[in-house]
């Protein structure tokens, strides 16, 4: 089923009936399939959302599964019961100690899941009320931030010692410079929607209980476009951002890119051509018939 086709049959009201139920009988981790879009909830609202062994394994899995997925184009994190995730579970640690933190290899995973590798495919952070401590780590880790009026981030786990072990410290300075980064990191302080847009933590700021539709509906507008193109694009940008050696960066934008024009540019450019996509838009963006003498025309004034 086409992906938009599917989200127009999954109304708001239940997508935000998926964000705000609590169903202790569905495991830990929740993924539905809306077309092209995969959703992954964290289930555990009980203890907002906090992530313990089991639950990071089950986003690692989840994120793996999307990733080797041909029919799932972009994924969608989100939290249910109003809360993202508060961060590790610090019952779980305190209770069993630092060998909750010796259950994954570092270099495939995180201690919160999969914030240790880079994904594969886009990948949307739905935020409401709290993203803090590691769970402003699982938010870094997406692509895109949707974040609600009310939700909170910040690097709560400074109260307690608890390091920011998940990528924390690497992307929040790449997104929001060292300054910024360390007053966050340094003082554990709230920071709240609109600073965290004005500071590029957030991409989008919606109404409360809106996060997670609005996310699908930021996920559906990129799964429309080539999509070999805009993968190449986007681990070019990742690229660009964590390799400081200008020539290496342009030699690896250049490598990924080509193929692309090969593949895909030469198609799109027809289709411009074509009188499909003009002035910017991003809609209705499919092959259409059009009569030669109009053809010939375009090619001529070169529209």
């Amino acid at each position: 089923m086409h992906c938009l086709a599917a989200f127009k049959k999954t109304p708001s009201k239940i997508l935000a009936r998926m964000m705000n139920t609590v169903n202790s009988m569905k495991p830990p981790v929740v993924v539905e399939q809306l077309g092209a879009v995969t959703t992954i909830g964290i289930n555990r609202p009980e203890k907002r959302n906090c992530v313990n062994v089991q639950t990071a394994q089950l986003l690692k899995d989840a994120i793996v599964n999307f990733e080797n997925d041909k029919e799932s184009l972009v994924a969608v994190l989100y939290g249910v019961g109003g809360n993202f995730c508060a961060g590790y579970d610090l019952a779980e640690l305190a209770g069993g100690g630092s060998s909750c933190f010796t259950h994954t290899d570092s270099k495939e995973s995180g201690y919160m899941g999969p914030t240790h590798r880079f994904v594969k495919k886009p990948l949307i952070a739905a935020v409401s009320g709290y993203a803090v401590a590691g769970g402003m780590e699982l938010a870094l880790m997406c692509d895109l931030r949707v974040i609600e009026e009310t939700a909170i981030m910040g690097v709560y786990c400074r109260r307690f010692g608890v390091p920011l072990i998940d990528g924390g410290t690497v992307r929040l300075t790449a997104m929001v410079g060292l300054s910024r980064a360390l007053d966050l990191i340094l003082t554990g302080r709230s920071i709240e929607a609109k600073e965290a847009f004005d500071w590029g933590l957030a991409n989008r700021i919606v109404a409360c209980g809106t996060s997670l539709g609005q996310a699908v509906n930021l996920a559906v507008s990129l799964t429309k476009f080539p999509q070999a193109c805009l993968l190449a694009d986007r681990k070019s940008t990742y690229n660009a951002t964590f390799c400081s050696v200008l020539d290496q960066l342009i030699e690896y934008e250049s490598e990924h890119s080509f193929p692309v024009i090969q593949k895909e540019s030469v198609q799109g450019a027809t289709k411009f051509v074509r009188g499909i996509g003009r002035h910017g838009k991003t809609y209705n963006l499919t092959e259409k018939d059009l009569p030669s003498w109009e053809i010939e025309e375009n090619i001529k004034h070169k529209l």
